[in-house]
């Protein structure tokens, strides 16, 4: 299972204790949701591509704390953090899916279906595409959560930045709105690439290495957002790195 696991602690014993500590401490998460979380984080190889049950506690109590309605996915995998938004904004609230994957849209269909989640939908296709052909955005969201291909943060953060300009009748971002992405400190990579960091693959110095084309890319995002006048930024430095940023127009 993916671990929430943070390294702010002296060993990592202390840190599993302090982390489940704050777990039990925190809001719950629906069981039917967690159970799902454990059958992916067993069934699946590619399970870390979701987002832990601490971290989802976490976007839980942010959406509820600005009073979320809408929330915008952008990376929806096999439908385990959608869930989490759909519990968060009540069934009132509306969630939208974009997934370029048809195997993970569909096993994300077939679960919210048998989960009897009628608020979530999912357009399927490259989301720089499926961002600009969004059927309604007379409503704007209040949050929108980068999950996806690393290399795209950049130009989805400023695909909704133009989408959302200061006093458009139809924005997808609401003044106020939050952009959350996650995964932007990179197994620390982002800050530390030197061999005392134990997560730098053996690969890493050829440019051409997955993971050190997706370091550049979450470094250009994190300047990129902490550079716009029109964003108040906090990046978190628990789980894989959280950026926080607030559309301040």
């Amino acid at each position: 299972m993916k671990s929430g696991y943070t390294s702010l602690y002296a060993t990592r014993v202390l840190g599993d204790r302090v982390t489940s500590y704050s777990e039990f401490q925190s809001l719950r998460i629906p069981q039917p949701i967690k159970d799902y979380h454990t059958r992916i984080s067993k069934e699946r190889d590619d399970s870390n591509y979701m987002i832990s049950t601490f971290e989802s506690q976490a976007l839980v109590f942010l959406a509820r704390a600005i009073g979320a309605k809408r929330v915008l996915e952008i990376g929806v995998y096999v439908g385990y953090s959608a869930m989490i938004w759909s519990h968060a904004v009540g069934p009132q609230g509306k969630v939208t899916g974009l997934e370029c994957n048809e195997e993970y849209a569909k096993l994300a269909q077939e679960t919210w279906k048998d989960q009897g989640y009628e608020n979530i939908d999912v357009h399927v296709g490259p989301a720089a595409e499926t961002l600009t052909k969004l059927a309604d955005i007379s409503e704007p969201y209040d949050i929108i959560f980068i999950d996806a291909d690393k290399t795209g943060y950049s130009g989805y953060l400023r695909q909704i930045l133009e989408m959302s300009a200061p006093g458009a009748k139809n924005r997808l971002l609401r003044p106020g709105g939050i952009i959350a992405a996650d995964n932007t400190l990179r197994q620390g990579l982002v800050v530390d690439t030197t061999p005392d960091n134990p997560w730098r693959p053996a690969d890493f110095d050829n440019p051409e290495s997955f993971q050190a084309i997706a370091v550049a890319a979450i470094n250009e995002y994190n300047d990129l957002a902490g550079d716009n006048d029109r964003l108040e930024t906090f990046l978190v430095p628990l789980w894989d790195g959280l950026h926080l940023s607030r559309l301040v127009d």
